[in-house]
């Protein structure tokens, strides 16, 4: 989601509702749109600068905006800086901060080096239009005449206009900025490491206050001027700080960097944000790699261990990358530059969303962290057979407010309603970080009109819940905290909704939905329950899931929904028809209208039935018991890798679109169990059934007579002699697997002959036996420290009564003709 999710969807305290003065995560990309100001360009860079600055000047003077201009300053970043005082003395300056600070505004200042005036200033920009538009927006909430523009740039564009310049107001152009205390610490001139901690030291202190845009920018101006800098802190954080800003193509760098550099100091979570970063940007190879390592790490010991025996992340993430997509999305038309996101059904033919757009454009209160609107609730009309959303209005002057207002949902009968707000009354409350968390609000409907809304009693100031979701017979809200007892970063919580407005304690759905990242936007259909996640194996960003539910067992198996629903960024708040298989979700992949879009979706129905395909279900060999989880790789005649799939809960895998006619080898891997392979061929125009039993390798291990040995079926050799037969090699290869599975296990081979031939030629033999068994263990990757011993015996432990007293069959010699293996340690 660009910015505009971090915040919006309770990232570290749920960002995007919560106000905190410059939180860079969502709502705070300055440029990221384009702004209308009597022209229909945007102003900004351009091939033709002389131009684009010509129609900013005039835009300027059409809006009554006084505009000043340094250039040639040595270390200060080019911007356009909104001045609302100028002072000769420090007091006054500050005076003038401290007021601006209690009306939650971030104010410096800078000192002109050769008048000595300070200019005390709002914010700043990198384009001209975007600080043209907030100073519009400041303009109007009280500042009036006295804001006013100063572009500090090193361009010589000034000098083909009539303009303004700063010196009008500071008595002279000067060469250089110092930064004070309370000011942009920068500095051009002087020590340079002073100038260098203080960069640093407010980019800290940016990042604490999850200002993370801002953050991002001081790191990298940081590493850019000094080599010094390139530790593992300053590295890790400047990837930390793009990461949760969802910038993931400079979060890659980074991350790449501190890999390449302090690889082996990375921890778990970092690993985890490199690998997410890397499949944000498509990088799905290297991906893979950084998620075996976080599995890794993660065994060490930084979280709980995932359960043994589960699929590899790599193995699921193929199978996801290499699933054809079932859903036609498109993009709907309420979808504007700003934000949307957070669609819910309501009534027959309407859809109510969040939406940071706004028609009174130079006149609505505006957001500071990044000079877009509000989010308030909206509501339009959708047609239920194009699946197309037309003529947004807003929802209710009752439920918008002056802050943010997103994430709703309706009872069944559409008369009680459930949103995300800010924690405020007249104004914003903090909690003892000074954050601004989100609460959940309830509002009845009488007749055409709401309710003034009610906070939930499980709200809290010093956490946030948001995002509800109510069950289909409207007795359970699912929602979304970060409240004591989480699993992770954010969960998925449930209360039961009891009579007299009351409801129960909150029940975190546990470790099956929640992991130890985000979870949330949470919505159940009375068939499943989807949710969105970056905890759970994805394609990247945040990604949607559904699970089915069961009255008895609970939740069953997780399911990403897949391509196209989600793709490499952030994909969320996803609701369906279960009846039309139709529904909307929110995304903020590239080719959208804005930051955050909403998209329709239908599940396209095959239209031919599938032809040449080979389908089966995977089933324990003894039990029957299907097996879930299971790889299942499909060869060509060739024996080179085609496609590889997973079983599902029900244990069963299909192949599509083969060829007719042609052999291929199934391949089938799972934890415990021996690989079985099997060669099956298609038909012409039909699927071939393959159903598959696999054997687990614990029925290997046998105790007779106190001894622990590993028993195949045969390990048997032909007369006079010892080298392994290849029909029987299986048996072998099946020792092998379960050596690889318990890596503490150390054996000893003890091979035996018949009784025919002299007692030392047998003896002989019988060592050889011992020695060729050894040596294809070895060669098939066992440690030779792993087999203590090697031994024949000859006839001295003959199986049965075929010591040369009785005539015995052939296949009763052969019995004896043998090798064992004996467990010394486990």
């Amino acid at each position: 989601m660009k910015k505009l999710i971090t915040v919006c969807i309770l990232f570290l305290s749920f960002g995007v509702l919560s106000q905190g003065p410059g939180n860079g995560s969502a709502l705070q990309n300055t440029d990221s749109y384009a702004v209308v100001v009597n022209s229909s360009k945007e102003y900004g860079p351009s091939d033709d600068g002389t131009r684009t600055h010509v129609e900013f000047m005039k835009a300027a003077r059409d809006n009554n905006i006084p505009i000043g201009a340094f250039s040639g300053l040595d270390g200060v970043e080019d911007g356009f800086y909104l001045v609302v005082g100028v002072y000769n003395n420090t007091k006054n300056t500050k005076r003038h901060i401290r007021k601006l600070k209690k009306k939650h505004y971030e104010a410096r200042y800078f000192i002109h080096p050769d008048s000595g005036l300070n200019y005390v200033f709002l914010e700043s920009h990198s384009h001209g239009i975007a600080a043209l538009d907030a100073t519009i927006g400041h303009k109007s909430s009280g500042f009036g005449d006295e804001i006013w523009i100063l572009n500090v740039t090193d361009s010589d564009v000034w000098d083909v206009a009539t303009h303004t310049n700063a010196g009008d107001h500071s008595e002279g152009k000067g060469k250089e900025l110092m930064a004070k205390s309370e000011g942009y610490k920068l500095k051009s001139s002087g020590d340079p490491g002073t100038t260098n901690r203080k960069l640093l030291e407010k980019a800290d202190l940016y990042f604490d206050k999850m200002w993370y845009a801002e953050s991002a920018e001081l790191y990298e101006l940081a590493l850019k001027r000094d080599s010094d800098n390139y530790s593992y802190t300053i590295i890790q954080k400047a990837g930390d700080a793009h990461y949760f800003n969802t910038n993931m193509d400079m979060a890659c760098k980074w991350y790449d960097i501190l890999y390449n550099s302090y690889g082996e100091e990375m921890s778990a979570t970092t690993i985890f944000k490199y690998a997410h970063s890397l499949k944000g940007t498509g990088k799905y190879s290297r991906a893979k790699r950084m998620m075996r390592l976080y599995d890794k790490r993660m065994e060490a010991g930084e979280y709980a261990p995932a359960p043994k025996n589960t699929t590899p992340k790599e193995i699921l993430l193929d199978n996801l990358l290499n699933t054809p997509g079932k859903y036609e999305i498109r993009n709907v038309a309420i979808n504007s530059m700003y934000s949307e996101f957070s669609p819910m059904f309501y009534q027959d033919d309407e859809v109510v969303f969040a939406s940071a757009m706004d028609t009174s454009f130079f006149n609505t209160r505006r957001y500071k962290w990044n000079d877009q609107p509000f989010l308030d609730l909206y509501v339009a009309k959708f047609n239920q057979e194009s699946n197309e959303v037309r003529d947004a209005v807003k929802f209710s002057k009752k439920i918008n407010t002056k802050y943010h207002e997103a994430s709703v949902t309706f009872s069944p009968d559409n008369e009680t309603m459930y949103f995300t707000r800010n924690n405020y009354a007249k104004n914003l409350k903090r909690d003892k970080k000074s954050l601004n968390n989100l609460k959940i609000y309830k509002s009845t409907k009488s007749g055409d009109e709401w309710s003034e809304a009610q906070e939930l009693p499980f709200n809290s100031s010093e956490y946030s819940t948001g995002h509800p979701a109510l069950s289909s017979d409207g007795k359970q809200l699912y929602f979304v905290s970060d409240m004591p007892g989480s699993l992770g970063e954010t969960d998925i919580f449930v209360v039961d909704i009891l009579e007299g407005g009351r409801y129960s304690e909150p029940r975190n759905l546990g470790p099956d939905i929640n992991t130890e990242r985000r979870e949330m936007f949470p919505f159940i259909s009375n068939r499943k329950f989807y949710f969105s996640s970056e905890g759970h194996v994805g394609l990247g960003g945040l990604d949607i899931y559904e699970v089915a539910f069961d009255d008895m067992e609970g939740f069953l198996e997780v399911r990403n929904l897949g391509q196209p629903i989600n793709s490499n960024v952030d994909d969320f708040s996803y609701i369906v028809n279960e009846e039309t298989q139709k529904g909307f979700f929110a995304s903020n992949r590239i080719g959208g209208k804005g930051d955050d879009d909403i998209y329709s979706f239908k599940e396209l129905i095959a239209e031919e039935v599938i032809e040449n395909a080979i389908a089966g279900v995977v089933t324990e060999l003894i039990t029957g018991e299907l097996i879930p989880e299971a790889l299942i790789v499909l060869l060509d005649e060739n024996n080179k890798k085609l496609k590889e799939m997973v079983t599902g809960a029900d244990g069963r895998f299909v192949f599509e679109d083969l060829e007719s006619a042609s052999q291929y080898t199934l391949k089938t891997i799972k934890g415990d169990y021996f690989e079985d392979s099997r060669v099956v061929e298609t038909n012409i125009n039909s699927t071939v059934n393959m159903d598959i039993s696999i054997k687990k390798l614990t029925e290997l291990i046998t105790i007779k007579d106190g001894i622990k040995k590993l028993q195949a079926d045969r390990i048997f050799f032909d007369f006079d002699k010892s080298d392994i037969r290849k029909d029987l090699a299986s048996e072998l290869d099946k020792l092998v697997a379960a050596m690889n599975q318990y890596k503490d296990m150390v054996i000893k081979i003890e091979s035996h002959t018949d009784s025919r031939g002299n007692n030392a030629y047998n003896k002989y033999l019988s060592g050889k036996r011992a020695e060729s068994s050894r040596d294809y263990l070895i060669n098939r990757g066992i440690a030779a420290e792993r087999i203590e011993s090697a031994i024949g015996y000859g006839e001295e432990r003959l199986l049965n009564d075929c010591d040369g007293s009785v005539r015995c069959s052939g296949s009763q010699h052969q019995m004896n003709r043998r090798s064992e293996f004996i467990i010394v340690k486990m």
